[in-house]
């Protein structure tokens, strides 16, 4: 499930907008079953997908940021 940065970059802004959404909703069900009391068949999808949510959040800020720049 791990996505590498090289794949993230290569989207869209609006096509990483719709992944980070998926992933938020994934994690959700995640932690909604580990705290239910039957945790996930794989305990690190967890994690994984915590990691590549950030990683999605900085890719978008970084073209964000890079486009304040280019107006001043």
């Amino acid at each position: 499930m791990a996505i590498k940065n090289k794949t993230l970059r290569e989207m869209g802004d609006n096509e990483l907008r719709a992944k980070l959404t998926e992933l938020r909703k994934e994690l959700m069900k995640l932690t909604a079953q580990a705290r239910t009391g039957s945790p996930p068949k794989n305990t690190s999808q967890i994690r994984i997908i915590r990691k590549t949510i950030a990683r999605i959040l900085t890719i978008l800020n970084e073209r964000a940021n890079k486009e304040e720049s280019k107006k001043e």
